[in-house]
């Protein structure tokens, strides 16, 4: 049997190619992956927390929902994070209106196909990024939230959230989000 040959991309092919997809791609230091399946529940909840954000925070805070392209320049990665919030005005990768640099807190809603990547490989690539501190996880089956906040140098704390009557509060944004409110439409499984 024949082994099939993997093409790997530049940045710029990429780029071009991500410009004329009907589809969102991300680019992983050479190998293109479409983008996981979003879901009624994903859609859910990244509205209900940027809705949040946008009635809480002032205009020193900016959140950003699925569409805005981040460029991890040290791990080479183009991606899509479900929610990010920009403190103090978007840096844009060169030039690019469509691709960002600088997120404080990313956001990631959890499948079942990529909540082990987000967990680790994601959250380590996230890390090389200066501008950011705050990560949190939300699971799409069951009430369930995973927080991480930046406490000095190659410091993280960690805290989690599984009650309806639980408050999510941000460490490096003024911002607090009851779970109730957060799952308020998501249907959980049984």
């Amino acid at each position: 049997m024949q082994a099939t040959e993997r093409h790997f991309y530049t940045p710029e092919e990429y780029l071009a190619l991500e410009e004329k997809a009907s589809f969102r791609i991300e680019y992983f230091d050479g190998v293109i992956v479409p983008k996981a399946g979003l879901t009624v529940n994903r859609n859910r909840l990244t509205g209900s927390l940027c809705a949040a954000m946008s009635r809480e925070l002032d205009g020193a805070y900016e959140p950003f929902i699925g569409d805005v392209r981040l460029w991890i320049p040290e791990r080479r990665i183009y991606t899509y994070p479900d929610v990010m919030v920009i403190a103090d005005g978007v840096e844009y990768y060169e030039g690019r209106k469509d691709t960002v640099l600088n997120p404080r807190v990313i956001v990631e809603v959890l499948s079942s196909s990529t909540g082990s990547y987000d967990r680790e490989g994601k959250f380590a690539a996230y890390r090389t990024l200066p501008s950011f501190e705050e990560y949190l996880l939300l699971d799409q089956t069951r009430v369930h939230v995973e927080h991480y906040a930046k406490t000095g140098r190659k410091r993280w704390s960690f805290a989690e959230y599984d009650e309806e009557d639980g408050v999510v509060k941000f460490e490096t944004i003024p911002l607090k989000v009851s779970l109730e409110a957060l799952y308020k439409r998501v249907e959980l499984e049984a």
